[in-house]
């Protein structure tokens, strides 16, 4: 009978989710700082509840020249 393959072979192999901190510190190395206004818009896209997509759609905007 042969073996099942266990491990990380699968579809989610390789992917995690960095948290709202963790992010921060890693861009501090990086020399990125959140301003007040991008600290504003991810508390207000949690609130809303937006999902990824509208959220990058809302940076987008935020950026786009009129």
């Amino acid at each position: 009978m042969a073996k099942k393959a266990t491990g990380t072979t699968g579809s989610k192999a390789g992917k995690f989710v960095i948290g709202r901190a963790g992010f921060a510190k890693i861009s501090a190395v990086e020399g990125i700082r959140l301003t007040a206004p991008m600290k504003k818009r991810a508390d207000d896209a949690r609130s809303k509840g937006l999902t990824a997509e509208e959220y990058r759609m809302t940076i987008i905007r935020s950026h786009r020249k009129a």
